[in-house]
């Protein structure tokens, strides 16, 4: 009897309907890479075509994943839908632009990477009830780790113990929410390790300890979500009726103790940190680059040959969220020069000449877009409003005159990240891992909801305090 034939078309056949559309990607991509060939030759402003490449990857990021989904979550999908797109670009940007950034793209996968490998090593489990006392503390105690090992090294270590500590309460969606919005989002906004906008800023020249300067809008945001999610843990906690576990002779209740596994991986955090660190000192020179991100991947290979892999098995690791940010980073620091370029030459013609506006333009396009090349962008429009000089870059900002607007433009992409599931990277990992703990997690729009409820309006008391 021959065996069924599944409904589910094989990976070929995805492919092949994948050509059709990769074809029309590259014929919308090509004139683009031809106007800035030309105008690289001929001295000729940059024009709206040059940024189609990265508008359409932009798109792609956002989009797919909503109307295409089974397509997208193959990674040859993406690969190639991000190769189609950079080869133009590629192609028509002088060699030294090009070798620039795929050396930024070394930098900040090595560092995406390493955390999430050493964090990943290492095994947190809390015995303590998940009462809204020791939530509230986990969340702070997490808001603060978050600047040491990145909000994605954060949110892989706590997600779990969050959930085991409530394992046994009726109510958690908001548990997950609030940790979106805070862990894996706002709380990663003092170091340049905090988020990946930031150490692309740092990168960029912004010095390491200046983001240690946004501590009050760090403060003022995080303290309103703590506060929130107290007052909406307690009354969820008071209603739902369940009373705190009562030990008894036969049952005696469990010390509230924290185990911890792996724990030798602080040693390789702490070199990553140390790398970083050295980056800033040695400055911006190719050597650096090479130094930090070499000392950075050691980390990580120490970790994974150090560690048992069972401990990786009992967290769940898998390499396939930092397999996707690789992929398709790749094509965005590409095709992104050509539209930083365009905005700096533009940067007078478009109105946006406010701290404010800067803020809300960033986090806009943070909510639904990636907001690490969000950041650099407006970042470069923010050198024109600065009145920077040519070849000023966007650590300049930094100073004075530029300081407001750097903040803003900080503060806009870290915070507003957390506004929808595709505005960080940590969103969708801690979404998949609840929903695997048997949390009903709401869909995207029903997310919004939550954060349009109860993350908007703190945002915009930060605006009202510190950009008006």
């Amino acid at each position: 009897m021959p065996a069924p034939r599944s409904s589910r078309p094989p990976e070929s056949a995805g492919f092949s309907l994948a050509i059709p559309f990769l074809a029309l990607v590259g014929v919308l991509a090509s004139p683009a890479s031809l106007w800035a060939l030309d105008a690289t030759q001929h001295g000729a402003s940059p024009s709206l075509m040059m940024a189609t490449p990265f508008v359409l990857l932009l798109l792609g990021i956002g989009l797919f994943p909503m109307v295409a989904p089974h397509w997208w979550h193959v990674d040859l999908n993406k690969a190639l839908f991000a190769l189609v797109l950079a080869i133009p670009v590629a192609w028509s940007t002088p060699w030294s632009g090009t070798l620039h950034a795929l050396l930024e793209y070394m930098a900040f996968m090595t560092l995406i990477g390493s955390l999430f490998v050493v964090s990943g090593n290492i095994h947190l489990e809390g015995t303590w009830p998940g009462t809204p006392r020791a939530n509230t503390a986990l969340l702070g105690i997490g808001a603060v780790l978050a600047n040491l090992l990145g909000t994605t090294g954060a949110s892989m270590l706590l997600v779990r113990v969050l959930l085991g500590t409530n394992r046994d309460r009726k109510h958690r969606v908001h548990l997950v929410v609030f940790f979106i919005f805070i862990i894996s989002n706002t709380a990663g906004l003092l170091t340049p390790l905090g988020d990946p906008p930031l150490f692309l800023g740092f990168l960029h020249g912004v010095p390491f300890q200046w983001t240690l300067g946004l501590a009050p809008q760090w403060l003022l945001v995080n303290g309103l979500l703590l506060a929130s999610f107290w007052l909406l843990d307690s009354t969820l906690f008071r209603e739902s009726g369940q009373p705190l576990p009562v030990e008894t002779p036969a049952k005696p209740a469990l010390a509230p103790t924290l185990f911890v596994q792996g724990s030798h991986n602080l040693m390789f955090l702490l070199g990553i940190i140390g790398a970083v660190l050295l980056k800033g000192w040695l400055g911006e020179s190719v050597g650096a680059l090479l130094a930090c991100s070499g000392l950075m991947a050691a980390m990580a290979w120490l970790s994974l040959t150090t560690t048992p892999r069972a401990l990786r098995k009992l967290n769940g690791f898998s390499w396939a969220p930092v397999a996707e940010v690789g992929i398709l980073f790749s094509g965005l620091f590409v095709t992104m020069g050509p539209a930083i370029a365009l905005l700096e030459h533009n940067s007078q013609k478009l109105g946006v000449t406010q701290p404010w506006q800067f803020y809300w333009y960033t986090g806009i396009l943070s909510s639904f877009l990636d907001n690490a090349p969000t950041y650099v962008a407006f970042g470069s429009l923010a050198l024109g409003g600065a009145h920077l000089g040519p070849g000023a870059d966007i650590g300049d900002l930094a100073g004075l005159e530029g300081g407001a607007f750097l903040a803003a433009i900080s503060c806009g992409a870290v915070f507003m990240g957390a506004m929808t599931y595709i505005g960080n990277g940590p969103n969708f990992m801690v979404k998949s891992i609840a929903e695997a703990s048997g949390i009903r997690m709401p869909g995207f729009f029903g997310y919004m909801v939550w954060s349009c409820c109860l993350l908007l309006p703190i945002l915009g008391i930060c605006c009202w305090v510190f950009f008006l």
